[in-house]
């Protein structure tokens, strides 16, 4: 059965715009450093994790992203 907004406490309603706030940074800082970095430090294709923004995930897809969809730098040797 859905709730409506208005019957949710004042707390749930607090915490679902806090995660929804927090989510929307790390999608946005996510597409930022897809934009800025060569597709061959990405895992992967940079269109499908730009595509992946529009997900509702609770952050999980930007925090995958973060974690395991970069390659490191190769530094100069």
């Amino acid at each position: 059965m859905a709730t409506s907004w208005s019957n949710l406490s004042q707390g749930k309603r607090r915490l679902i715009v806090a995660v929804a706030a927090v989510e929307t940074a790390l999608k946005i800082a996510m597409l930022i450093d897809l934009k800025r970095r060569p597709a061959g430090q990405v895992k992967g294709s940079k269109r499908v994790w730009a595509a992946s923004a529009i997900v509702n995930s609770a952050g999980i897809i930007p925090v995958t992203y973060f974690v395991f969809g970069r390659r490191r730098a190769s530094s100069p040797g």
